[in-house]
């Protein structure tokens, strides 16, 4: 549950502090950690105390404190030297440790309960009393947001996270896959998107600036129980992948700015064939010339200005015209006719979804 490398740094503190040299066993007498290598031969001396009701003890120049976890004896502290002093600087370093136990138990059983609940694999009546024994609060306002990088689900990047918002901060970092980091914010009263796409860039830069590249990051929409935090966290997820298909210039996406690339994501593939077949016969979007796809997404990009869009083009207006017609010969849409506009601009995003989705079968 707690590392060797954690009690290591513990203990080397506590040297630091006082000045004395420490040891850390488990039950099996199994050096975890140590100041100095020469501790490391009272395994006798650790065994027979272990199995002595005493809870300290003195043998051989040598001080043993036993450290519990709920009861159970989980390791055992020495210390350098006898006297009332060091008796007094063991039970504190004991004490130290125990703490640290206490507290990473605690966070890896809400980690366990985050990762549960995110997956919906609690009952409602589970959620609530676990919470409870937890203390976590039940009603504040959360928001699930995902993490993904080009290096995957990064351990480094989880801890990076982990430390930015720091042991004590109300917010859960965790991972419930191999692709991912995530974090479930908490939000004040009368905060929402802004503050959430603020801490957003704020983990983003993080990464940056520690070379991690390939951020995105996605959210879903705040919800006021915790029972709900699973569907927060899925609807972060289809903005994830949505994000991909449509809004690829973008690291950070919100659920709730998805619009019709929402819809167009759980349609099924069978149906989407259909439509396109409808709209453009036996073509595809993907046989026009550079040159047509040029101009279709300028003159979207213009809101269907004649004007604007041959401006930008650096053509005369007379030739998008000619565009146009030739686009409409072929189709049978035109694009100065709205509902034209909507059904091609609608098809164009099919074709997009239908492609990544056939991306990713491979």
């Amino acid at each position: 549950m707690i590392s060797n490398q954690i009690l290591q740094n513990t203990i080397d503190g506590l040297k630091t502090i006082t000045r004395v040299e420490l040891c850390v066993v488990d039950t099996d007498g199994k050096v975890v950690a140590a100041t100095d290598d020469r501790m490391e031969k009272n395994k006798t001396d650790v065994l027979d105390f272990a199995a002595s009701p005493a809870d300290s003890q003195e043998i051989q120049g040598f001080q043993y404190f036993k450290i519990f976890d709920e009861q159970q004896l989980e390791y055992i502290l020495i210390i350098t030297g006898t006297g009332e002093n060091l008796y007094m600087i063991g039970k504190m370093a004991a004490f130290q440790i125990q703490n640290l136990l206490v507290a990473y138990k605690e966070r890896f059983d809400k980690d366990n309960f985050i990762k549960n609940l995110l997956l919906d694999n609690l009952l409602l009546v589970d959620i609530y009393s676990r919470a409870k024994k937890l203390h976590i609060q039940t009603d504040a306002k959360r928001v699930a947001m995902i993490i993904e990088t080009g290096k995957g689900k990064d351990n480094n990047v989880l801890e990076l996270l982990r430390t930015y918002f720091g042991t004590n901060s109300k917010e859960f970092v965790t991972a419930v896959d191999e692709s991912s980091v995530i974090v479930i914010k908490e939000l004040a009263d009368g905060e929402g998107n802004k503050e959430i796409d603020k801490a957003a860039r704020g983990m983003e830069q993080l990464l940056r600036k520690e070379e991690i590249e390939n951020i995105r990051i996605a959210y879903g929409t705040v919800v006021g129980e915790i029972k709900e935090v699973s569907r927060s966290y899925k609807e972060a997820k289809m903005a994830l992948d949505v994000g991909k298909i449509f809004f690829d210039d973008r690291n950070i996406v919100a659920y709730s700015e998805l619009g019709i690339g929402r819809l167009i994501y759980q349609l099924p593939i069978p149906l989407c064939k259909m439509f396109i077949k409808e709209i453009f016969g036996g073509k595809s979007p993907d046989d026009f010339d550079e040159e047509t796809l040029t101009t279709i997404y300028k003159f979207f990009e213009n809101s269907l200005n004649v004007s604007e869009t041959s401006r930008q083009l650096f053509i005369h207006r007379n030739t998008l015209v000619y565009r146009l017609d030739k686009l409409q010969k072929s189709t049978g849409l035109d694009l100065r006719v709205f509902e034209d506009a909507i059904t091609f601009k609608i098809a164009l995003m099919v074709v997009k979804y239908m492609k990544y989705m056939e991306t990713f079968e491979y």
